[in-house]
């Protein structure tokens, strides 16, 4: 049972690090800042959650435990939240959206 747990572990480590790889690799080739800000916060909260499910995985102490549990979802509930009110403030301070992007909801001058 203990090698199934480190197995799973290890598994949910590979992921997470390649989904945090993901990310990262978002960051640097998409073309302007919503793009890089969604990559950001989509991949780079589920790799950190995979992280933390790894480590409540190994770790056999309750309270390690229900720290990582809270942890996957206090990131699930707050990263998308935080992605969408700073896009929000760049779009009010100015900051257009690439000439990539298709549809623009918030501009109002249709």
């Amino acid at each position: 049972m203990i090698d199934l747990l480190q197995y799973l572990s290890a598994a949910a480590i590979v992921a997470g690090s390649m989904f945090s790889l993901l990310a990262a690799v978002g960051i640097l080739r998409l073309p302007d800042l919503y793009t890089r800000m969604h990559a950001a916060s989509k991949a780079g909260a589920v790799g950190a959650g995979l992280a933390l499910i790894a480590v409540a995985l190994v770790s056999f102490n309750a309270p390690v435990i229900l720290r990582a549990f809270l942890g996957v979802i206090f990131l699930l509930l707050t990263t998308p939240v935080s992605a969408h009110l700073l896009a929000r403030a760049a779009y009010k301070a100015g900051i257009r959206p690439g000439p990539e992007t298709k549809f623009n909801d918030m501009d109002t001058s249709n």
